[in-house]
């Protein structure tokens, strides 16, 4: 094979060989296609890359001639084609072989081009290479360099290369109308010349086009997308959708679709896109996600539920591990568009995430005893030790791990069941009781350093996770009191208010005192709330056991507590009344009717684990009190009325 004659030419011998074993392993890779997906299909198809590279090593252990380039190009993109495929993306090896082949090229035409940047390169080739049977191979060059180019988001140089190969770069945009998108209007202008029959190819430069265009469609609505151009991303995406591409690929579009609809403000357009999506790959599992979120925007609970239910159940049906694209199609639009956008819409929520959703959902919505199930099987999931289902990034909906106890307990407390939800509480105050400091200094501004007295595992904990620490732990306590009390055990339930109070003595606030009140951190307005909820609830059992002065003292402390609070107001007001101290009832009812409504909370929503705590702290007959103190007033002929 190294024998060559006058000019620099192999034997014809070596052509026929070279020629005759591209064509064997062209064989080879068809029969690989018709068997199927396997271990030994597997096998073959890198045996076939192997092999074509090893064919490439030997061509061009000789000088570059003009006879055998055509078919040297060839081999080099067939096994560029294999490369791209076995990696999933475009490398730099990849570009290296690009290059080398246009060297070759530029070698057999007596030129040089060694200090040449790739995209000078090209110009040099395409501008000064006018042999015809080197036209072809050179297309299929560069629609391979295309690839390349559009894996690494170079729009700009890709459409720089299809003006060349178009012969439009004099004209510039003379094949893109006013409107229309430049690089797609050069992809679709693009003219591939006839192939010739005895090159064998593994993939057709025609199917390379149409991926080619489906691709820069993609990609470039994905751009708009996130700069905010939402109806040129709809434009581009939906022509992306009308392209070339896999079942996946078009699903995905689709989901990206509905995203954009979304964000202009059409929910109905995005959710008919999103069950698009799942018409072609019911596995497009981001978009059952995305309809969910629609479904909660458009408070449309049961569709959302229904959502998050089909969610759940196809992430424990899935397999493990599926297979990104098909080994037997070489290049795919997959391979190309993988942007950070991208990721970030079709983003696979945890079954432990879903699991969450469902209960907080259900929770949110009154449905306590389904929320109490779907608590459960989450905590089964951190019990079994499968920490690593839960996901940690920021994007996550999953709250803290503490959070979703009491939460869990509030809902097995509404669903009745009492005893659950003590037991519950009982493992965040286990948890908490060594992470919170016997005293603990508040200034006006959170300082991160670790306290004293707060030891982990791994540190000490900052002073705004000791007060989260303190707000659970209380929390836990608070819970527990209402949970006794509605099994009927008062003195128990006092026990367990009484603790949430004592605990909360250990925060000492520091600095301007009334600052602090006025615009409290958001971890001290939840112990604030906290204390309320606990001086209520330990004031109601009072009540019930006849303690009336000591109820009386709770309900004004909790007054004190947050000044102007409704169900704090009625309470007191109720325990005067039954101290028969009914003239200074009258007299703090009618300051308190007098008052603005609905001063109970101002600002930031509370956390979800207290919503139920607040419930059972609220009056429950405002309407029956006002109407005795009016008939007592009325009877009296009180001046107050």
């Amino acid at each position: 094979a190294g024998k060559r004659r006058g000019g620099g030419m192999p034997e014809r011998g070596c052509l026929r060989a070279w020629a005759a074993e591209s064509e064997a392993l062209a064989g080879r890779w068809r029969a690989a296609r018709c068997s199927g997906a396997g271990t030994a299909a597997a096998q073959e198809v890198r045996q076939l890359r192997g092999g074509f590279g090893e064919l490439l090593l030997r061509m061009r252990g000789l000088p570059a001639a003009l006879p055998t380039l055509p078919l040297e190009l060839t081999v080099l993109y067939n096994s560029l084609l294999f490369t791209m495929g076995a990696f999933d993306s475009a490398t730099e090896g990849e570009a290296e072989g690009i290059h080398q082949g246009l060297l070759r090229v530029l070698e057999v035409c007596g030129a040089c081009g060694q200090d040449l940047s790739t995209e000078e390169l090209w110009q040099k080739v395409l501008r000064e290479v006018t042999v015809e049977d080197l036209q072809a191979p050179l297309h299929r060059l560069g629609a391979l360099q295309a690839v390349w180019w559009l894996s690494a988001g170079r729009l700009g140089s890709t459409a720089s290369l299809f003006r060349l190969l178009s012969n439009t770069e004099d004209t510039g945009r003379s094949h893109c109308h006013e409107g229309e998108n430049e690089l797609l209007s050069l992809l679709k202008a693009w003219r591939v010349p006839a192939e010739q029959a005895s090159l064998p190819l593994l993939q057709s430069t025609e199917d390379l086009k149409e991926i080619l265009c489906t691709t820069a469609a993609f990609q470039q609505g994905l751009q708009e997308l996130e700069a905010g151009n939402f109806p040129t991303a709809l434009s581009l995406l939906q022509e992306a959708a009308g392209g070339f591409c896999s079942k996946r690929v078009l699903a995905q579009i689709y989901t990206c679709l509905g995203c954009c609809a979304q964000r202009m403000g059409k929910p109905q357009t995005a959710l008919q896109h999103l069950k698009q999506a799942l018409q072609v790959d019911f596995q497009c599992f981001p978009a059952l996600s995305h309809m969910a979120a629609i479904y909660h925007e458009l408070g449309e609970t049961d569709a959302e539920l229904q959502a998050l239910g089909l969610l759940d159940e196809a992430l424990e049906e899935k397999s493990p591990a599926a297979a990104s694209s098909s080994p037997f199609f070489l290049i795919q639009t997959e391979l190309l568009v993988h942007t950070p956008i991208l990721a970030l819409i079709l983003r696979h929520c945890h079954p432990s995430e879903v699991k969450y959703l469902l209960a907080q959902r259900c929770l949110q919505d009154g449905r306590e005893a389904d929320a109490a199930e779907h608590y459960l099987d989450f905590l089964a999931l951190l019990q079994e030790g499968l920490q690593q289902q839960v996901p940690l990034d920021c994007s996550s909906a999953l709250p803290r791990i503490p959070e979703v106890f009491l939460e869990a307990a509030s809902a097995l407390e509404q669903a009745g069941r009492h005893q659950d939800a003590i037991i519950m509480c009982e493992e965040v105050i286990s948890r908490t009781t060594d992470l919170i400091p016997r005293i603990l200094q508040v200034k006006e501004r959170l300082e991160e350093c670790p306290l004293p007295g707060a030891g982990l595992a791994g540190g000490l904990l900052s002073q705004k996770e000791s007060l989260c620490c303190l707000a659970w732990r209380t929390a836990a306590y608070l819970h527990q009191g209402w949970a006794w009390a509605n099994l009927g055990e008062r003195k128990e339930a006092i026990t367990q208010f009484s603790r949430c109070l004592s605990d909360l003595l250990r925060v000492q606030l520091c600095g301007s005192g009334v600052e602090l009140t006025e615009n409290l951190l958001p971890e001290l307005e939840v112990l604030q709330k906290i204390r309320l909820l606990s001086l209520i609830g330990r004031g109601v059992q009072f009540l019930e056991l006849g303690r009336h002065k000591e109820a009386l003292l709770d309900f004004h402390y909790g007054l004190q507590t947050l000044p102007g609070d409704p169900a704090a107001a009625s309470y007191l007001v109720q325990a005067l009344w039954k101290l028969n101290r009914k003239q200074e009832a009258a007299a703090h009812w009618q300051k308190f009717s007098q008052g603005p409504p609905g001063q109970e909370h101002h600002g930031r929503p509370f956390p979800l684990y207290l919503v139920s705590c607040v419930k059972q702290a609220m009056f429950p007959d405002r309407d029956s009190l006002a109407r005795s103190i009016q008939d007592y007033l009325r009877t009296t002929k009180d001046p107050l009325s």
